[in-house]
């Protein structure tokens, strides 16, 4: 049996939360690797949505244990309030079922505050953050400044820490025209939510460990998409965190043979969120029709999403950066009704045709796409859960996607709920 990794192919919202809550009827334990509370995922299970973004998906499953690693950056008020609301839905939250890394680095307001002001500065060249403090959160980790979940359990040295914290990041504030931060206000507000993350704060690195000596299934679950990683992705324009598979053994503090199954969420269409190069975005009706069937509003913000055709010369590049060994294939329904579907084969730079996507910004959004034609389907895929249930058109659809991208389907999604799932090979089987 393998330990999984769930990641996203594209540029984040391609439907992890049901995936991964589907995948952890099957797992011991699901493990948070990677991200903040940027990252959303929507549950629906038995028409009752569960809205996530720092807790695992499998927090939803009674007796699993949920796991957030060091590599994710907590904002501890954000945790507070997603827990209560969870547990006002009637999700049993403790001890027993999540653990927090002691090594995890903090969000805290000076961080969003920083956020904020940042993209103000930038006028018409925003990068597109959602103002939620990850970014700098994540530079003071690396910076060594940042304050750590498990100074929370040493009131001394956390007011020295944010003390150092907000000297630190007051002086470009006032330098910028901004409000500096309050250290002692910080403490005081930390000093409320502090009783009650306490308890759940643990090693990580012991926990996964104990579940490797007890032969446990491990379900590793990222945010964002491959295209969006800070290293691979269409840099500037993208998150503060490695989003690639590699990163569930460092955010997690498991070995490099931590996953012995990659699986890359695709949407049988492309969305965006924010600013950046997006080749395949349709600005037209169809563009528009994508996004009202697919209800394509961000979990977290609100904002909508910029809609287009599938890129496989994307996604492709994202299944070998990542190394992806299967696809789940989600939001298929809402192709139903189109008479032509088009797949991006290839980009147009310069007077030539080339089949990978670009490192340099000004190349990636001077990539025009090259477009292949297959006819649609008028029948409904929503609900399916066999092959015989498909459209012939939507299997030849997703056959074709397979070979462009080289990475074959291992599970479809056809609607939100987690009982309409095809399952074509278990990803824990390997």
């Amino acid at each position: 049996m393998a330990n999984v990794a769930v990641i996203g192919a594209q540029w984040g919202d391609e439907g992890k939360g049901k995936i991964v809550d589907w995948l952890s009827e099957r797992a011991d334990m699901v493990v948070r690797f990677q991200g903040g509370h940027n990252a959303g995922h929507t549950l629906v299970i038995d028409r009752v949505e569960y809205k996530l973004s720092l807790l695992p998906s499998g927090i939803v499953r009674p007796g699993k244990l949920s796991v957030i690693g060091n590599g994710v950056v907590i904002d501890p008020f954000h945790l507070v309030k997603e827990i209560t609301l969870l547990r006002e839905q009637g999700v049993a939250i403790g001890p027993d079922n999540l653990v927090i890394s002691e090594s995890a680095a903090l969000i805290l307001p000076v961080h969003a505050a920083l956020d904020k002001a940042r993209e103000a500065l930038r006028g018409t060249a925003k990068i597109g953050t959602t103002g939620r403090g990850i970014g700098p959160a994540y530079e003071d980790k690396i910076g060594r400044r940042a304050v750590r979940v498990a100074d929370l359990a040493d009131t001394g040295r956390l007011a020295e820490r944010i003390t150092e914290l907000a000297s630190w990041h007051n002086v470009w504030l006032e330098a910028t025209g901004h409000d500096k931060v309050d250290a002692g206000q910080m403490l005081a507000d930390l000093q409320e939510v502090i009783p009650v993350l306490l308890p759940y704060i643990g090693r990580s690195w012991q926990v996964l460990a104990e579940a490797r000596g007890r032969n446990q299934q491990v379900l590793f679950e990222g945010a964002q998409g491959v295209m969006l990683d800070v290293d691979h992705g269409t840099y500037p324009f993208v998150t503060s965190s490695n989003t690639v598979a590699g990163q569930a053994a460092t955010g997690s503090g498991s070995g490099p043979a931590a996953a012995g199954f990659v699986l890359g969420i695709t949407k049988a269409y492309t969305t965006r969120v924010g600013s950046g190069p997006f080749p395949t975005e349709d600005f037209g009706a169809e563009g528009d029709r994508l996004g009202e069937r697919g209800r394509e509003f961000g979990t977290v913000t609100g904002r909508k999403r910029r809609c287009g055709w599938f890129d496989a010369v994307m996604v492709r590049q994202a299944g070998l950066t990542a190394g992806i060994n299967g696809m789940a294939l989600t939001k298929l329904d809402v192709l139903d009704g189109f008479e032509v579907l088009k797949i991006c084969v290839g980009y147009e730079l310069d007077g030539q045709k080339i089949d990978w996507f670009p490192a340099e910004s000004a190349a990636q959004a001077a990539c025009t796409p090259i477009y292949e034609e297959m006819p649609g389907w008028q029948e409904t895929t929503w609900g399916a859960r066999s092959w015989a249930e498909l459209p012939a058109n939507a299997v030849k659809y997703i056959r074709r996607l397979e070979e462009l991208t080289g990475i074959p389907v291992a599970l479809l999604s056809t609607s939100p709920e987690r009982e309409d799932t095809i399952l074509v090979r278990d990803p824990f089987q390997g």
